[in-house]
């Protein structure tokens, strides 16, 4: 009950908190590691977002900043609207109010700012067995949250970013993933989230009384829909096949189907014009020779007896076989006279 005075303090001077949200009460053990989530608006993307130490906002001490190294590191992921703390090696001392805080720099709006408790103890009350966890999408995926015997009648399971909330013993939807949760019965409880979709990704809290531990969800898409979808941007008939399951895909797959058209179409040019000039030139020599032979069949062979100097050709014995012609020359004189040719029709 002595921490009632403490946080009604606390909530006086954190009047006009705007959008950050994170855990309210961590709990860790000694020498140990926790990552504490800060989620922040969308406008402070590009603000610089630090976390402090103290009871009252005015007089925290900042103890780290965005992309500075030291014993405590704070990452920022913009895409997610989302910034880190992680706290190494703990000590009791470090137990105390903190503040995750986005710095927005003006006289007259204050930092967007949060508070929360820290208890680092030898045995903390909650813990979990892995605070991140992972699934592929339309699978399941389960974590074990432990806790002390005297929170055994305050289980839930709780996502940061909208605050819902499922107990111990209920099945409820959340982002269109069955939730369910279970007593072990040996001081611990188990979540399981079955049918998961990629907007389960996200930051949730297992939570006992008034104490949480915050557990990281990352929700990969299926290897299997990966692959159709590879396969089919590659075949254009199978692009024309499938059904869609958004536009962005449709573009997608109608820009590839494009792609693979025009790489077949100049395929296909490079090869069959080469072939098609190599016929052209074959039939142009084909008439050539073609016409060629045909003048040369008009013409009636002549046979002629040239010298070097004009004579006569007297043939003895000239000899007839059927249509063909047989000449004999025998005993051939030779007379200085005019060129002389014997056609053969």
């Amino acid at each position: 009950m002595a921490r009632a005075p403490i946080l009604f303090g606390v909530l006086f001077y954190t009047a006009g908190t705007l959008s950050m949200k994170t855990v309210d009460h961590v709990t860790v053990g000694e020498e140990g590691t926790i990552t504490i989530p800060c989620l922040y608006d969308n406008q402070y993307k590009p603000n610089s977002k630090y976390w402090c130490k103290g009871y009252f906002w005015h007089s925290c001490a900042s103890l780290a900043r965005a992309n500075v190294t030291g014993k405590w590191t704070i990452t920022d992921y913009p895409a997610h609207n989302s910034f880190t703390v992680q706290l190494n090696k703990l000590t009791s001392s470090d137990s105390g109010f903190y503040w995750c805080a986005v710095e927005i720099g003006t006289d007259r709006e204050q930092d967007d700012k949060k508070y929360l408790y820290v208890t680092v103890k030898k045995a903390p009350d909650v813990s979990v067995v892995s605070s991140s966890v992972s699934g592929h999408e339309g699978g399941d995926i389960s974590v074990q949250c432990f806790f002390s015997s005297r929170y055994k009648n305050k289980l839930k399971w709780c996502r940061i970013k909208d605050q819902s909330c499922y107990t111990v013993g209920r099945t409820d939807t959340s982002q269109n993933s069955s939730v369910q949760i279970s007593d072990d019965g040996k001081r611990s409880f188990t979540v399981l989230m079955t049918g998961l979709r990629l907007n389960d990704s996200g930051w949730y809290f297992c939570s006992a009384g008034d104490l949480q531990v915050p557990v990281q969800l990352h929700v990969q898409r299926d290897n299997k829909n990966k692959t159709e979808s590879h396969d089919a941007a590659l075949s254009p008939s199978m692009c024309g096949k499938q059904t869609a399951r958004n536009d962005t895909q449709d573009n997608d797959c109608s820009s590839n189907n494009l792609s693979e058209q025009m790489d077949w179409t100049f395929l296909l040019l490079y090869t069959t014009v080469p072939l098609f000039l190599l016929l052209m030139l074959v039939l142009i020599i084909w008439r050539l020779i073609h016409k060629h032979n045909g003048a040369l069949s008009k013409r009636r062979p002549d046979v002629c007896s040239l010298a070097e100097s004009p004579m006569t050709v007297k043939y003895d014995t000239v000899v007839f076989t059927k249509a063909q012609y047989t000449v004999v020359f025998t005993k051939a004189q030779y007379h200085e006279q005019n060129q002389v040719c014997i056609v053969i029709s």
